[in-house]
């Protein structure tokens, strides 16, 4: 079973929603064309990364209902991002619709940059799993791919395939620490990520550092350049990669979680005490 995922490559318009979506409906009609699966988008595409906007501005489930109607109607699965409506604030969400065009998931960034001006957002609460079209899939949004915490909870939670939604500056340590979660967790991992200068670098990673004689191999499925704008493909054997999640000694084989206690801990200690925590 190949599961191929569409990873778009794209800055979306300032606050232009109804722009945005139909961006989006170009690109899930092409990426169906190419017999992907699922698109990934960037962070916060269809408002676009403005934290500037008010709760009232942001976005909820019920906008979304014509990208519903054309995941059910191609037959193919979104990872639809935006800023969305909180309790108070906005969150920086992604919902994952499936293929026929229901909302299988909505995942709020646990991880905001609250030492920037996401401190204004309203954090998710959890990490979480769906199952799309027999695929675990898990999400993390930009800041929370930071976290080795993140990935691993989601492996735990049965994730096969982690997605990630980006938007930041681009840096070799942010890709390479992707591909780690990859190897780490034994879950293949895509980002997303705008175009330009410092930025794309959209990617992909399988899990599999090793074939059957024990030799190394090259994890990479996907690494784009910095400016190309458009899609861009990856494709997961998820039959290999489940053989190697049931052999491979890494993941939740040999943890050792009596020795964990502290990652569970709140204090903040020199030198990482910041302004605003």
């Amino acid at each position: 079973m190949i599961f191929k995922v569409a990873v778009l490559q794209m800055r979306s318009e300032n606050r232009a929603y109804e722009e945005n979506i139909k961006t989006i409906i170009k690109y899930m009609t092409e990426a169906k064309k190419n017999n992907a699966d699922i698109l990934l988008l960037p962070e916060c595409f269809i408002t676009a990364y403005d934290l500037t906007i008010g709760n009232d501005s942001a976005i909820s489930e019920s906008d979304l209902t014509a990208l519903c109607d054309k995941a059910k109607e191609l037959g193919i699965g979104l990872v639809a991002t935006a800023l969305t409506k909180g309790k108070k604030s906005p969150q920086n969400s992604a919902f994952v619709i499936g293929k026929h065009g229901e909302i299988l998931m909505k995942y709020s960034k646990v991880h905001t940059c609250d030492f920037a001006d996401e401190r204004a957002l309203e954090s998710g609460t959890e990490f979480k799993v769906c199952d799309f079209d027999g695929v675990k899939i898990g999400i993390m949004i930009c800041y929370d791919r930071e976290y080795p915490e993140s990935a691993r909870i989601l492996m735990l939670k049965g994730a096969e395939i982690i997605l990630v939604p980006n938007d930041c500056v681009s840096m070799r340590p942010r890709l390479q620490a992707l591909s780690t979660r990859a190897y780490e967790n034994m879950c293949g991992v895509a980002m997303a990520y705008p175009n330009g200068k410092n930025a794309g670098n959209s990617c992909a990673y399988s899990p599999i550092c090793w074939d059957d004689n024990d030799e190394c191999t090259d994890n990479t499925l996907l690494l784009a350049n910095a400016e190309t704008e458009g899609l861009f493909y990856a494709a997961f054997d998820m039959d290999a990669i489940r053989k190697y999640r049931e052999l491979e000694m890494m993941g939740n084989t040999f943890r050792k979680v009596k020795a964990y206690s502290d990652l569970l801990s709140d204090e903040i200690q020199y030198p990482f005490i910041r302004e605003g925590q």
